[in-house]
C-alpha cells in the first residue's frame, strides 16, 4: 500500500507508516495490538512502530484507541458486586508501601480492591516482592479465585496473569531493546491496557517526581500524570493523579521484609510512619471520592484515615493475608514471621551534620545490590535485606546518630551496603520541607 492510500485493511507497514506520518487513526491501533498478541507483527516492526510513536507521539484520541485495543488483547474481567471496583497505581519509588496500606483501608471504607501489582523493576521495589516476605502468600491466583477473594476480603493484591493484556507484554519488551522506553504514550498504554482490564470503575494514580521516581524532572511527571488521566478517563474510567515526593525514601525502611514491618507497626499503632499515613490517605480520599463513596477528598481522607487508626484497616490486612495464603496469626505475630537478616549494622554518618540532600535512586540502588531487588531477569530476590531507620532531610546525625542500620546477608554486603548509602547522604544546611504531595491533576 502506498504511504497516504485509504486503509481499508491495514498491514503492519501501513501502520507504522500512518504512525510516523502522523494520520494514525483507531483502526490502525487496534489491528496493530492484535497483531502483536497474535504474533502476525513480526519484532522489527514492533520496534519500528515504538520508534515512529516515539518520534512522533499519538494524538489524545489514538493513545485511547491504543489502550482499550492492548486492554481487549486479553481477558477484561466484568465484575457484579454491591459496591465500587477500585485501585491505584504508583509510578514506582523507594520505601513506598503504600499500596499494602491502602487496599485494606478501601475495603474497610466500601470499595472492592483486586490490586493487580508488580516486582521490583530497577532501583524501585515491588509490592509483590514484598508480600512474598510474609510465609506462605501467594500472589499468583486464578480469576475463579480472585473473584471469591473479593467477597471474602474486599481487597486482594495479585500477579498479573499471561492472560492479561498480553499485547504489552510483548510490546513493553520490544521498547527496552530499541530505545523507546521513555515514550509517554507508550508508558499511558502500558500501564493502563493492564489496570483497566481489571475492570475498574475508578482508579487513582500516585506519580512520583524528584531523586528516587522514574521520571525525576517535574515537567515530566506532569506530563505523564496528564497523559495517565485525560486516557484512562477517555477510555471510562473515572482517574485522577497525585504528584507526589520522592526526593526520598517514602519510609523509614527500604527494603521487603523491612518495609512489611514498617506497614504492620503503623496497621497496628505500635509506631506508625506520618508520611505512609498522609499518603495513603491522600490517595485514599481521591479514590473514594471518584467511587462515590465520600463527597469530596477531605472527606474520603478522614474516612481512611479513621481505619487505619481504629484498627479496621489492620483487622481487613491480616484476613487478606490469610485468605492469600499466609500466617492466620500474622497480625499478631508478624515480627515472628517476617524473616531476619543475619547481619545488621548501624550505617555511621560520614561527619557530623543536618541531612541536607538524599541520592534517593542510589538507596534503592543499594538495596538491589544487597539482594533485595533484581539486576538481571530472573535473580532471587532476598527478603530479608534492606534498611531501617533511614534519618530524613532535617536530622540531625553524627557520632551516636546513624544515618540508617543496615540488614544484609553477610559481612561484606554490609561494607558495601555502608559505603553506598553513605554516598547516598549529603549534609549541609537544613532544607525547606518538601510538600508530600505537590500537586492534583484532575
Amino acid at each position: 500500500m502506498e504511504a497516504g492510500a485509504p486503509d481499508a485493511r491495514p498491514d503492519a507497514r501501513s501502520v507504522i507508516e500512518a504512525v510516523r506520518d502522523g494520520r494514525a487513526e483507531p483502526g490502525h491501533l487496534a489491528w496493530f495490538a492484535k497483531g502483536l498478541a497474535s504474533g502476525r507483527v513480526t519484532d522489527a516492526q514492533a520496534g519500528a512502530f515504538a520508534m515512529a510513536v516515539l518520534l512522533r507521539g499519538l494524538s489524545e484520541e489514538s493513545r485511547v484507541a491504543l489502550t482499550r485495543a492492548m486492554r481487549d488483547t486479553g481477558d477484561v474481567l466484568r465484575w457484579d458486586l454491591p459496591g465500587p471496583v477500585v485501585d491505584k497505581h504508583s509510578t514506582g519509588g523507594v520505601g513506598d508501601s503504600i499500596s499494602l496500606l491502602l487496599a485494606p483501608a478501601l475495603a474497610c471504607c466500601g470499595a472492592y480492591v483486586p490490586m493487580v501489582s508488580g516486582r521490583g523493576l530497577g532501583h524501585t521495589g515491588g509490592t509483590l516482592d514484598k508480600l512474598e516476605a510474609i510465609p506462605g502468600f501467594t500472589v499468583d491466583v486464578s480469576e475463579p479465585r480472585l473473584r471469591a477473594l473479593m467477597h471474602e476480603t474486599r481487597c486482594a493484591i495479585v500477579s498479573a496473569s499471561d492472560r492479561l493484556a498480553p499485547a504489552d507484554k510483548r510490546l513493553y519488551a520490544i521498547r527496552d531493546v530499541t530505545g523507546t522506553v521513555e515514550s509517554l504514550d507508550l508508558i499511558t498504554a502500558s500501564i493502563l491496557s493492564k489496570k483497566l482490564a481489571a475492570g475498574l470503575g475508578a482508579l487513582v494514580l500516585d506519580v512520583k517526581v524528584g531523586s528516587g521516581a522514574f521520571l525525576p524532572d517535574a515537567e515530566q511527571a506532569r506530563a505523564l500524570a496528564r497523559s495517565l488521566v485525560d486516557t484512562a478517563n477517555g477510555a471510562g474510567c473515572r482517574t485522577t493523579a497525585l504528584i507526589t515526593d520522592m526526593d526520598r525514601p517514602l519510609g523509614l525502611t527500604a527494603g521487603n521484609a523491612v518495609e512489611v514491618a514498617e506497614v504492620m507497626d503503623t496497621l497496628t499503632g505500635r509506631a506508625a510512619t506520618p508520611r505512609l499515613v498522609d499518603l495513603t490517605c491522600a490517595l485514599g480520599g481521591e479514590a473514594l471520592v471518584l467511587a462515590r463513596l465520600a463527597r469530596n477528598r477531605d472527606e474520603g481522607a478522614a474516612k481512611i484515615r479513621a481505619v487505619l487508626e481504629d484498627g479496621r484497616a489492620a483487622e481487613r490486612f491480616g484476613e487478606m493475608v490469610t485468605a492469600q495464603g499466609g500466617p492466620a496469626d500474622f497480625l499478631a505475630a508478624y515480627d515472628r514471621h517476617l524473616p531476619k537478616a543475619p547481619v545488621i549494622r548501624d550505617v555511621p554518618a560520614r561527619g557530623t551534620g543536618t541531612v541536607a540532600a538524599i541520592d534517593t535512586r542510589a538507596v534503592g540502588t543499594a538495596v538491589v545490590h544487597l539482594g533485595g531487588g533484581r539486576l538481571k531477569g530472573g535473580d532471587r530476590v532476598d527478603p530479608r535485606v534492606g534498611f531501617t531507620a533511614l534519618a530524613a532531610p532535617g536530622d540531625r546525625v553524627g557520632p551516636g546518630a546513624p544515618i540508617a542500620r543496615v540488614h544484609a546477608a553477610d559481612k561484606a554486603g554490609a561494607e558495601a551496603a555502608i559505603a553506598a548509602l553513605q554516598g547516598a547522604y549529603r549534609l549541609g544546611d537544613a532544607p525547606a520541607a518538601a510538600a508530600l504531595v505537590q500537586e492534583h491533576v484532575t
